[in-house]
């Protein structure tokens, strides 16, 4: 195989691999900013939970101080009361007394409503923060794991754009052009094996004499469909070679 060949064949999988790292480079800090969104969402839902049962604390020390209010005012009423020189006088301290007792137990009802309620919002905010605690663990277990992923990809990018440099160098200007240009143009892939008289990307098969000049391997020599570069590799055993020359199965 001519040496520029060999190159334009390591230079492929060298492509290949620096895809494959940009796409994971690219992918952690999109995972890390998912997770962080999760998490937001769980820390808004927790800081809501607090905040109803905060207003159901507040709320009940209200009922509590408005039932306080009350039994002080029936205490001066009463006081009043023994002060009535008429009946009527009598019967209208009765009646706010009854009205302030109504609303005594008016709040003392809210308060047991309040009680009730306040059970399951104080065990949500009990479980919100327990599970809050070991997701923010985990998360951050997460980005150090994204950050140390991120820091091996880049180093071995860096690696790999060196040593293609490196065999660019060594490329006929004409033969990386050439890869290149098929490579932009089929999605990356600017080199393809030829197998069993087929091009093994665009699956079409190559004229004999086509065929036969590749195997010879003395020139670079692009498919005529797809326009990517094609190499042979010759059969290395008699297993190999049986499947050269067995013919295609039809599907």
């Amino acid at each position: 195989m001519l040496t520029d060949l060999k190159l334009v064949v390591r230079l492929q999988e060298i492509d290949l691999r620096l895809a494959d790292l940009s796409r994971e480079i690219t992918a952690l800090p999109k995972h890390i900013a998912e997770i962080e969104k999760k998490l937001g969402s769980h820390e808004r839902k927790l800081e809501a939970d607090r905040a109803a049962l905060a207003g159901n604390q507040k709320e009940r020390k209200q009922c509590e101080a408005e039932i306080q209010i009350q039994e002080q005012k029936i205490s001066k009423l009463k006081d009043q009361m023994l002060q009535a020189k008429t009946n009527e006088q009598y019967r209208a301290f009765q009646h706010e007394i009854e009205f302030c007792e109504k609303e005594i137990r008016k709040s003392e009802d809210r308060i047991l409503e309040l009680m009730s309620e306040s059970e399951p919002l104080d065990k949500n905010v009990k479980a919100a923060e327990a599970a809050l605690k070991a997701e923010r663990a985990q998360v951050e277990s997460e980005k150090q794991e994204a950050r140390a992923r991120t820091a091996v990809d880049e180093k071995a990018a860096a690696e790999l754009q060196q040593e293609r440099a490196g065999m660019v160098a060594q490329i006929a200007p004409p033969h990386y052009q050439l890869y290149e240009k098929a490579r932009k143009a089929r999605r990356g892939i600017g080199v393809a094996e030829a197998v069993a008289g087929r091009c093994s990307a665009c699956q079409m098969a190559l004229r004999p004499q086509f065929a036969q000049e590749l195997k010879r391997g003395d020139k670079v020599m692009s498919c005529e469909s797809c326009q990517r570069i094609l190499y042979y590799n010759p059969p290395q055993s008699f297993e190999d070679l049986a499947s050269q020359a067995a013919p295609a199965v039809q599907q």
